[in-house]
């Protein structure tokens, strides 16, 4: 799941948003996935033991902050990306609109290279340890994925509850 930005119906009915956009001309998505970046939120619920696992994951890049709150239940953790990132994004990694900054790209969606996107000779957690620019992402917001294998402190379980999805919190 992820927001869009900036989005418009032109004269011919075509909806389309700056980000994440999903190419299907519609307000429905009818199954499509978002165009990056694009801060997600992925659950799988009610897997393992009846758990629910979920995150929040700017492995494609970032568009919106975004947080995660569990209801109905006690113990469980509320992730949260409420930091700004596309303000401080490196020029490198920088979605542009007409000079604005509308998304932050992931080093893996940018240069495309095996050690950034944990493939190849790097598609292990022993291969592929953090860079410069997924730290960055980490950063900003420790409590969500910022590369591949970020589990330890981006994945998070609950049981029972429902949950609440709040853009930029």
């Amino acid at each position: 799941m992820w927001g869009r930005t900036s989005c418009s119906t032109d004269s011919s009915g075509k909806f389309t948003c700056q980000t994440g956009d999903c190419g299907s001309g519609q307000v429905a998505c009818n199954g499509n996935g978002g165009a990056p970046p694009a801060s997600l939120v992925e659950f799988t619920l009610q897997g393992d033991g009846g758990k629910d696992n979920y995150d929040i994951s700017l492995v494609d890049g970032f568009n919106l902050p975004v947080s995660i709150t569990p209801q109905g239940v006690s113990g469980c953790t509320a992730p949260s990306c409420s930091a700004n990132i596309n303000a401080d994004c490196p020029a490198v990694l920088q979605d542009t609109v007409s000079g604005s900054v509308v998304g932050c790209k992931s080093a893996c969606l940018e240069f495309n290279q095996p050690q950034y996107c944990c493939t190849g000779d790097h598609n292990t957690e022993a291969t592929c340890p953090p860079t410069n620019y997924s730290e960055f992402f980490k950063n900003k917001c420790p409590q969500a994925y910022s590369y591949a294998y970020d589990d330890k402190t981006s994945l998070f379980t609950c049981t029972g509850a429902n949950y609440l999805i709040t853009f930029c919190p």
